[in-house]
C-alpha cells in the first residue's frame, strides 16, 4: 500500500511508515481489498492521491475531511471531491460550491474533482482514508487518524504560513497541533445541510485563504 504514496512523502512520512500500528493498518486494508475487491473506496491505487496532487514543496493549504464517500464510484482520495462524472453532486460538495460561488462570486465549476485546487497546493486530506460502501465511518479506529495525526503535525511544525480549513467538530480536534502564531487557523461548522445553515455559509473561507496568502507574499489559489 505504501507504494501508492509518492516518493517524496515517503520520505517525509518514512519514519510513521515502519511503524507497527501502520504496518497492521496496511495488512487489515490489503485484507479488506481482497475480501471486497469492489467494496472498499477509494480504489487501493487512489488511496493517497491528496498526497499525490499535493505535493510538500507546493502545500499552501490544508482542508481537512472525515472519510472517503461511502457511495460506489464517487470517491476518488481527495476530501470532498468526487469524480468528474458523477451527478448529482452530493450534499456536502454543493454546500462547498454554494459558499464558493457566494464568497468569490465565480461562476459554477464544471464538476465535483477538486484535483485543480491540488495542484496548486491544496492539500485535500480525510482524517481517515478508506470506507466501506455504505458504512460511513467504517474505518474509523484503523490507524488513519493516528497517521494523519502525523502528517498534521509535520506541516504545522516543518512549514511556515499554511491555511488549515476545519469544517466540522471532528477536524476542528486538530487544532491542538497547530500553532497560530506559524499558521491561519479557519474554522466552521461542517458543510453537510444538516449544518451548513449554522455558520458554513458565509464563512468566506475562500476569499479569508487568498488574502492571508497574499499578505505573506503567496500566489492566491484558483478556487
Amino acid at each position: 500500500m505504501r507504494n501508492f504514496l509518492p516518493a517524496a512523502w515517503q520520505t517525509i512520512l518514512k519514519g510513521e511508515l515502519e511503524k507497527p500500528y501502520f504496518q497492521a493498518l496496511a495488512s487489515r486494508l490489503d485484507k479488506r481489498y481482497l475480501e471486497k475487491p469492489d467494496g472498499v473506496f477509494p480504489a487501493k491505487h487512489q488511496i493517497f492521491n491528496a498526497f499525490e496532487w499535493c505535493s510538500w514543496q507546493d502545500l499552501k493549504v490544508v482542508i481537512l475531511g472525515q472519510d472517503p464517500y461511502p457511495t460506489k464510484g464517487h470517491a476518488n482520495g481527495l476530501c470532498f471531491s468526487v469524480a468528474s462524472d458523477v451527478k448529482p453532486l452530493p450534499k456536502s460538495l454543493h454546500n462547498i460550491f454554494k459558499e464558493r460561488k457566494t464568497d468569490l462570486q465565480l461562476p459554477d465549476l464544471p464538476n465535483g474533482n477538486l484535483e485543480q485546487w491540488a495542484k496548486q497546493g491544496v492539500l485535500l486530506l480525510n482524517s481517515v482514508l478508506t470506507v466501506e460502501e455504505g458504512k460511513p465511518d467504517s474505518h474509523k479506529n484503523w490507524g488513519w487518524e493516528q497517521f494523519t495525526d502525523v502528517v498534521i503535525q509535520k506541516i504545522a511544525t516543518e512549514k511556515e504560513q499554511v491555511v488549515f480549513i476545519l469544517w466540522g467538530a471532528k477536524a476542528q480536534k486538530k487544532a491542538s497541533q497547530i500553532d497560530p502564531a506559524k499558521h491561519l487557523i479557519l474554522k466552521a461548522v461542517h458543510p453537510s445541510p444538516l449544518a451548513a445553515h449554522r455558520g458554513f455559509f458565509g464563512c468566506k473561507h475562500f476569499s479569508k485563504t487568498n488574502a492571508f496568502l497574499r499578505m505573506v507574499g503567496a500566489r492566491e489559489i484558483q478556487w
